[in-house]
């Protein structure tokens, strides 16, 4: 995407819409938010995805920083440092603490390999000690899959994982082992591992970008088929 695109993105509306539907606008014009038939990574077939690996030049990431530090303001998140679990969550985790530097707080920030190294320094994990309260960030939560596997790997360093932000929370039942939850991911977040969860934007503000473009109707009409089978909204 030009920069005249992501500029259009926030210049298109006024008074600017809030920060959700900006930020489902800005991932349809980058080509991340794309429709079509596409396998999560909890074996389910989606008539969306979130593509974040397509935030691929220094003015959407840019961007996307924005957003993300936008949202942890808005949270508020209680944390020492980050956490971006390979391979999409290293650029998230690096981009943020940027952002978050420029905004006059320095972060410490840590990620993972998918495969030990066995020369050099070594091991799994990259950057700076985990330790304290770490603040897990990756593009999407659909059924918690991924989160399972940063938090294993942040209390076998003898850290605390106390917080998840995530670009798109999909609003679908947690699954572990082949079954479906009966709860959310974000509400099998905060009961299980006790985790503050916050997202930029959720699959409700998708709907509602998707209602007010008559040429998605139909993209609109499978997702909501799809909600109705994977779904399910939080209950306190």
């Amino acid at each position: 995407m030009s920069e005249n695109v992501a500029e259009n993105v926030a210049d298109d509306a006024m008074p600017a819409p809030p920060l959700a539907q900006q930020f489902v606008q800005f991932a349809v014009a980058c080509g991340v938010l794309r429709f079509g038939q596409f396998q999560t990574k909890a074996g389910r077939l989606s008539p969306y995805f979130f593509d974040a690996g397509r935030f691929d030049d220094g003015v959407m990431l840019g961007r996307l920083a924005q957003f993300y530090a936008q949202r942890l303001l808005a949270c508020p998140l209680e944390f020492d440092m980050i956490f971006g679990p390979a391979y999409k969550g290293i650029t998230l985790a690096a981009t943020l603490a940027v952002e978050l530097a420029r905004m006059g707080r320095k972060v410490s920030l840590a990620y993972n390999r998918k495969e030990a190294k066995d020369h050099g320094e070594g091991g799994t994990m990259v950057g700076a000690p985990l330790q304290g309260r770490v603040l897990m960030i990756d593009d999407v939560m659909s059924a918690g899959t991924a989160v399972r596997e940063s938090i294993r790997l942040i209390q076998n360093a003898g850290a605390t994982p106390c917080a998840l932000i995530v670009a798109l929370d999909r609003q679908e039942k947690a699954a572990a082992d082949g079954h479906d939850l009966g709860i959310s991911a974000v509400m099998y977040a905060k009961q299980q591992w006790g985790l503050q969860v916050c997202a930029i934007a959720t699959l409700d503000d998708l709907v509602q970008y998707l209602a007010l473009q008559p040429e998605q109707a139909e993209v609109c009409r499978q997702i909501t088929l799809y909600r109705e089978c994977y779904g399910v909204q939080d209950r306190a």
